[in-house]
């Protein structure tokens, strides 16, 4: 197996590192690189930038309007696009629906929706958690009823990621109860400004709203905006489900937030103790050995072989380590990470005593945050039963 990239997928990788120099806003990728808040227009203007391109569809095939890269051009390209300070790309459009509409969408959904995803126009949400209804999705509530050519709606679901900004959204209902729970599921496309559809923000540790609760009372969604068959959308979910464990593991940001613990570690004077050193290095580990696993995958690939069934592993060690770098960040600052006035952040300011960095100031709002990566996407209690069950036997 050879891990190393050849003269043509390095000269690819000087392309792409280039184009992202001259092309990502030098204040965005400011913002990235000192983990302040990146507003909607800061997220959805560099997916529109990449939408000109061509490149925010940067997994598509050619077929579908993609540049058609093989895996080890998707990597190198979300790595030089990471270690830029370029925003992550939102997947819930390009990176998971699109995917599935790719897959089991009739051809006027993939004329009517595959555009405005490639653009970076259309901005999509994910319905799958419900209250009650996480890592046990099959359990959802929320009902689609059909009525002559409409789906009637009405349920809620919860946790609804940057929610308050969507345009449409791609929601598993419970269009039937026989059988096993997960027989009687469907997938749709809905549109967020339909009535009945409330938005209501959550307000988390860090004084964020990112997610949100969506409530449908009897909300009219046309039948052919159903995905596939009806019944058969827990088939289409897990297929979308693989795509997310794979870019929540994201080991191109832990390469870039690793450097960032190192800076934030010598910023405030705690560079020279040597236990503090160790943790760092338990890191470095474990983010090399996770970007070898992407490799290995991703080598298989290349040489037309089966790649291991490693997106629920890909996912554990990936959010564990998002939450090591985030303590680590936060110890380093101590006491320092602890101021949160997003107002004066916002101005580039938080305060003019020792230690008193605008760096310093998210660092526990961000740890606090990351708190999440074990829970979503599939708890990783039980993505451990999956593996063991897929890749153990």
């Amino acid at each position: 197996m050879d891990l190393a990239f050849t003269p043509e997928e390095l000269a690819f990788r000087d392309e792409i590192r280039e184009w992202v120099r001259t092309h990502l806003p030098k204040e965005v990728s400011d913002k990235v690189h000192s983990a302040q808040r990146l507003t909607r227009d800061d997220l959805q203007g560099w997916s529109k930038i990449l939408g000109k391109k061509g490149w925010l569809g940067y997994g598509w095939p050619e077929q579908f309007g993609g540049p058609g890269w093989n895996a080890i051009q998707k990597h190198l390209f979300e790595e030089e696009c990471a270690m830029a300070g370029a925003p992550r790309i939102l997947p819930f459009g390009p990176v998971m629906v699109a995917p599935v509409i790719m897959a089991f969408g009739s051809p006027e959904q993939h004329r009517r929706f595959l555009p405005g995803i490639a653009s970076g126009e259309v901005w999509w949400s994910q319905g799958y958690s419900e209250p009650g209804s996480g890592s046990d999705l099959a359990s959802l509530k929320t009902r689609a009823e059909l009525v002559g050519d409409k789906y009637i709606v009405n349920g809620q679901k919860t946790w609804t990621t940057l929610g308050q900004y969507g345009d449409w959204m791609f929601n598993l209902v419970r269009t039937s109860s026989d059988g096993k729970p997960q027989a009687g599921i469907s997938f749709l496309l809905l549109d967020m400004k339909s009535p009945g559809v409330t938005v209501r923000p959550i307000k988390l540790l860090d004084g964020e709203c990112e997610v949100n609760e969506v409530f449908f009372d009897n909300v009219e969604v046309p039948a052919d905006q159903l995905i596939g068959e009806e019944n058969k959308g827990w088939t289409y979910a897990k297929y979308l489900l693989a795509h997310e464990r794979t870019n929540i593991a994201d080991v191109n940001r832990a390469k870039r937030e690793l450097e960032r613990v190192k800076r934030l570690a010598k910023q405030n004077g705690v560079w020279d103790d040597s236990r503090f050193r160790d943790q760092i290095a338990l890191l470095e580990v474990d983010v090399v050995a996770l970007e070898m696993m992407v490799l290995r995958v991703l080598s298989a690939e290349k040489a037309g072989k089966k790649s291991l069934d490693v997106a629920g592993l890909l996912k554990i060690r990936g959010s564990e380590i998002q939450q090591r770098y985030t303590e680590l960040m936060m110890l380093a600052a101590g006491p320092f990470s602890l101021p949160f006035i997003q107002e004066a952040m916002d101005a580039g300011w938080n305060g003019s005593f020792p230690g008193g960095d605008v760096l310093n100031a998210p660092l526990a709002a961000n740890y606090f945050n990351m708190r999440k990566t074990t829970i979503y996407g599939g708890s990783n209690e039980v993505q451990r039963n999956i593996v063991a069950q897929t890749v153990l036997g």
